[in-house]
């Protein structure tokens, strides 16, 4: 128990863009973990896509060992978290394991939606917060305005509050020492039954599933058999290590510790995140309360270009859903793409990512589907299912009523910008619930919206219309009946499932026609004539059509009778007659995306 006393575990939490990471690089640095030699920026950030784009995607857990003011030597276990609301289940996670958390704000942009969002989700889970107003090198910073934010939205005293600039590395020293002295040691007994929360994991092909844990209660030691509690599987730990931020192996973990172990685990899936590892000769009676599994909200198919790379898709797919719990698949077969998979997202972000790291990692060529959203539909028998893909949707006749998932948004927008953003959330088919001032200058909307409208592009259409000041989170609420009808792409006379969509009966005629317009801009002239049409049910609402490349075939004939030529003509046109039968319309990938993108 006296080891306990000395470990703090804590994460850090803000909203996106407001300087976690560089925090996280600064405590590194001050703590000794790394060496000038080896700093660079966004150091817990592993992969390439989160350097390039500025963000954290995963969760990254780190032990550092930190001497005190006083003389004792800490040991800080720190998970750096995202701050995107598609990832907000790696922030549950990380939460689950630590008893405190640094809430960073930026000086210049203030509370926004994902801090609320991030500060109730640590709330529920009892966590000491320390609020510290990051950033205070930027020329804009208003310090004491963002200090009167937190001390209004969350209650904060003056003095609990913390100022620090993680760019320039001050205020760091006042931070660690605020840990220490007010996030408490981890609870827990090394002499009772070993548990231990599984809260993240990845793959190494030499040695297996690499498991992360949180130890609640007991010491875990190498070559001591294990078993997980959700599953039943017993396994021998071969490694046990930390992360600093190398992984570095060690002669056990004990209560209150963050590490990982390797048991030469090879299938993915008899990992869950969530689960509770024990000993199998002295197991504990009760697992760890765990995570809600995540419910994605966004589905798309993924579909090799080529047939033969399915396999690898596959393969590529499991080890991904590995260290993504809330990423799900299933396999599907479409009438123009073939075999593939049917993927489901916790929103667009996280759908853009994944594409990424399949095309990055792996290699793939890869074709997406039009995301969508699940419907319920009751049927004329009685009977409720679940829609993910509108080709699944059954025939009018049958439909009894089609239910959308809805959310409820939280929108933070300056002043002078309430009123177009009121007009931005009804054009979504947005119902008004709520306005709430924070202070003379900002405003948090609350609307209840459709999900599947809120899908592509509203998050830029905030930043748009509010200057880059505006924010968003949102939570699921729950599914509402609406008049909504499957909206088809037929592509001379074939379905092009891929481009279905379910859509408000009311809006139909204009997505349909603005659909067809726009493909007909995207698709390349063929040899043939390409019919597009935009159809509910059996009545085509607008049609376009490209026309077909010319080849001049009289263009050699210099005089004579004109009955040559026609006689060229006519087999030109039977030629054509037949390709058509035959032939088959390559649709662009990016046609896919733009056609999402179009609103009335």
């Amino acid at each position: 128990m006296a080891e306990n006393l000395l470990i703090r575990n804590f994460c850090i939490i803000a909203h996106i863009d407001h300087g976690k990471s560089t925090l996280a690089d600064r405590i590194l640095q001050m703590t000794g973990a790394i060496s000038e030699r080896e700093s660079r920026e966004q150091l817990l950030d592993d992969m390439d896509l989160e350097r390039e784009r500025g963000i954290t995607i995963k969760a990254s857990a780190v032990c550092l060992k930190y001497k005190s003011s006083s003389g004792k030597e800490y040991q800080l276990n720190l998970i750096d978290t995202p701050g995107h609301v598609d990832f907000s289940y790696e922030v549950s996670k990380a939460l689950a394991a630590c008893e405190g958390a640094l809430l960073v704000v930026d000086a210049a942009q203030g509370v926004e939606a994902q801090t609320m969002a991030n500060f109730f989700l640590a709330l529920e889970q009892g966590l000491v917060m320390i609020p510290v107003v990051n950033k205070m090198d930027l020329p804009n910073a208003q310090p004491e305005k963002t200090a009167s934010q937190l001390e209004d939205i969350f209650g904060f005293s003056r003095n609990e509050i913390l100022f620090a600039s993680a760019k320039e590395g001050t205020g760091i020293h006042e931070i660690l020492e605020r840990v220490i002295t007010q996030i408490p040691s981890p609870r827990g007994n090394e002499k009772d039954p070993v548990q231990a929360l599984v809260f993240d994991s990845s793959f190494d092909i030499y040695k297996g599933v690499m498991v992360y844990l949180r130890l609640f209660n007991g010491t875990l030691t190498p070559k001591k058999k294990i078993k997980f509690l959700g599953t039943g599987k017993i396994y021998e730990i071969l490694e046990l290590g930390v992360f600093t931020p190398h992984a570095k192996p060690v002669d056990q973990l004990t209560t209150g510790a963050v590490g990982f172990m390797a048991c030469n685990i090879r299938d993915a899936k008899e990992v869950r995140i969530g689960d509770t590892v024990t000993l199998a000769d002295q197991p504990a009676q009760v697992p760890l309360p765990g995570y809600k599994p995540a419910q994605p909200m966004v589905f798309c198919g993924i579909y090799p270009i080529s047939n033969k790379d399915y396999t690898a898709l596959r393969v590529a797919l499991d080890k991904l859903s590995l260290n993504d719990a809330s990423f799900v698949y299933e396999p599907e077969n479409s009438a123009s793409f073939g075999f593939g998979f049917r993927c489901g997202f916790l929103g667009l972000l996280h759908m853009e990512i994944i594409q990424e790291r399949l095309e990055r990692e792996y290699g793939l060529e890869l074709i997406l589907t039009t995301p969508s959203v699940i419907y319920r539909v009751l049927t004329s028998a009685g009977e409720t299912v679940h829609i993910d893909n509108p080709t699944q949707l059954p025939p009018a006749q049958n439909i009894q009523e089609i239910a959308e998932p809805f959310i409820t948004a939280s929108l933070i927008v300056p002043v002078d910008a309430i009123g177009p953003m009121m007009e931005l959330a009804i054009s979504r088919r947005g119902m008004y619930k709520s306005t709430e001032y924070l202070g003379i200058e900002r405003a948090r909307l609350v609307f209840e919206l459709p999900l599947s409208e809120i899908l592509v592009d509203f998050y830029d259409k905030i930043k748009s219309t509010t200057k880059g000041y505006g924010s968003m989170n949102y939570e699921f609420k729950g599914y509402l009946p609406g008049d909504l009808v499957r909206l088809d792409i037929l592509v001379n006379g074939e379905r092009c499932d891929a481009l279905s969509c379910i859509v408000p009966k009311e809006k139909a005629y204009f997505r349909g026609r603005a659909f067809v317009e726009k493909l007909k801009e995207l698709i390349p002239r063929q040899l043939v004539e390409v019919i597009l049409q935009a159809a509910v049910g059996n009545h085509v609402i607008s049609r376009e059509t490209i026309s077909p490349l010319k080849k001049n075939v009289t263009g050699k004939c210099y005089g004579g009778d004109i009955t040559r030529k026609r006689k060229l003509w006519e087999k030109q046109k039977e030629g054509k007659k037949r390709m058509k039968q035959f032939s088959k319309v390559e649709i662009p990938q990016e046609a896919f995306f733009a056609v999402l993108k179009i609103q009335e």
